[in-house]
């Protein structure tokens, strides 16, 4: 192991530096707590890599060190398409860094700071894709400790990463950066158990922070508030937020339900595992096909992504049923009022732009698949005067001109109709409720009245 002097000098020296090893670096891409950030080419594989080194304080602790190569070598061992992959743990001339997967595109974080929040489909799907590659760190016993949007990252195809898997878990056992601050952080999306103690930190801690983080994707806002870390944890001790139904009405209630359900203060309450929170959230049937935001974003990602856990492979949900069934496919989609109410036919997978009006009274525009459609016109988010089109060159068409859409229309219409009879008669009740109440209130006047009468004659 290299003494503190060699760490100090190289760590130094670092921006000169131009090859560390098999790496040659190009260019600084971050800083963090732990170190620096460089975007790197592995020149024996001829790939960029991003290369995390430690700083020149922790490159002077030993045990440090070693946790930090243990750890990093832990994570080499995850193989799942949506975990940002190690390539190599290695330590040169008193740097000690982790080769990692270079990816191309931007953090959670660095969208929700564009946009704001997201579509109930895009947070709904990146939620279900990073459930599915934290169930699958966790089978291998590996905690992220730090799931935020900062560290969910969308490539830009559109498909999404989770990153840091074990980096925290470090600076956690490192009592003095804990003690200091430096590894706790700001605890924005940590569950109320990890802030007492970093050693009680389970599967069910992640699961807590990953619905924090969707919370945020679908509100554009943090659940818990505090002008300080200990105000924070101080919130979270009470585990009283707004329900994601108060702060975006048009969240399915179910939606709200299963967030809640991972954001339970007692971890005994929440999700034990999180093939249970992908497959609650597939059975909704409102995420999307891929990611909308990005711009060729890959079709069916989300298949890809979960359907091992959930079932949807190459699939779309269908209203009314919480099974999966298969779209036929053949023939081109409906573009036109005369193909939309011709003979039925099969057809191939097919992505919607949807108009609807949102809960706001807004005009909205989503691209949706059949499946979608259905489920949210089933869930009353969008309604029978909503329209569509198959293609960007076709007209938008009322959906009930559509044979896919047609009964739902129907049934929703149906719906519709009998609520505005119940409201009606709701109406009707309280004016009877009201004529009632005169009625009782006319007859005792007239009772003492006469009373009144006859005791003075």
């Amino acid at each position: 192991m290299p003494d503190t002097d060699k760490n100090s000098s190289a760590a130094e020296s670092k921006k000169s530096v131009s090859r560390v090893g098999d790496f040659e670096l190009q260019k600084k891409l971050g800083k963090g707590g732990m170190g620096e950030v460089f975007l790197a080419r592995q020149v024996s594989l001829d790939r960029l890599v991003a290369l995390k080194t430690l700083s020149r304080e922790l490159a002077g602790k030993s045990d440090f060190v070693a946790r930090f190569l243990r750890e990093a070598r832990s994570m080499a061992k995850i193989d799942h398409p949506n975990v940002v992959k190690v390539y190599a743990v290695d330590s040169y001339k008193g740097i000690h860094f982790a080769a990692i997967e270079y990816v191309d595109g931007y953090s959670v974080q660095k969208w929700l700071d564009k946009l704001k929040q997201f579509s109930i489909a895009d947070a709904v799907h990146i939620a279900m894709v990073s459930a599915a590659a934290m169930k699958h760190a966790h089978d291998l016993n590996m905690v992220h400790r730090d799931i935020k949007p900062d560290n969910i990252l969308l490539t830009s195809k559109g498909v999404v990463k989770v990153a840091d898997f074990g980096l925290a878990k470090v600076i956690d056992e490192d009592v003095s950066m804990t003690q200091s601050g430096t590894g706790l952080g700001t605890p924005l999306y940590m569950a109320p158990e990890q802030a007492r103690s970093a050693k009680t930190v389970d599967q069910r801690s992640d699961i807590y922070a990953l619905g924090a983080t969707l919370y945020h994707m679908l509100t554009g806002r943090l659940p818990f508030t505090g002008g300080t870390a200990l105000e924070l944890i101080i919130s979270k001790e009470t585990g009283r937020y707004d329900s994601l139904k108060k702060v975006r009405p048009e969240v399915p209630d179910k939606l709200d339900l299963i967030v809640g359900k991972m954001m339970e203060k007692d971890p005994k309450h929440r999700y034990a595992d999180c093939a249970e929170v992908v497959k609650d959230l597939a059975a909704l049937g409102v995420h999307g096909e891929s990611i909308s935001f990005i711009s060729g974003a890959a079709p069916n990602s989300i298949g890809n992504a979960v359907g091992s856990i959930a079932g949807i492979s190459g699939t779309k949900n269908v209203a009314g049923n919480s099974s999966t069934k298969k779209v036929a496919s053949a023939g081109p989609p409906p573009t036109s009022r005369q193909d939309a109410q011709g003979k039925k036919k099969k057809k191939p997978s097919v992505t919607w732009i949807v108009q609807y009006e949102d809960a706001k009274g807004a005009m909205a525009m989503d691209k949706m698949s059949t499946g979608r459609v259905l489920k949210m016109l089933e869930a009353g988010i969008i309604t029978a005067k909503a329209r569509a089109k198959a293609s960007a060159e076709g007209s938008y068409l009322p959906l009930s001109q559509f044979p896919e859409f047609k009964e739902a229309v129907e049934s929703s219409l149906s719906r519709m109709a009998l609520q505005v009879k119940h409201d009606d008669l709701k109406s009707l009740y309280k004016q009877v409720e009201r004529d009632q109440k005169k009625l009782r209130r006319w007859r005792w006047v007239t009772g003492k009245f006469r009373g009144l009468v006859g005791a003075v004659s």
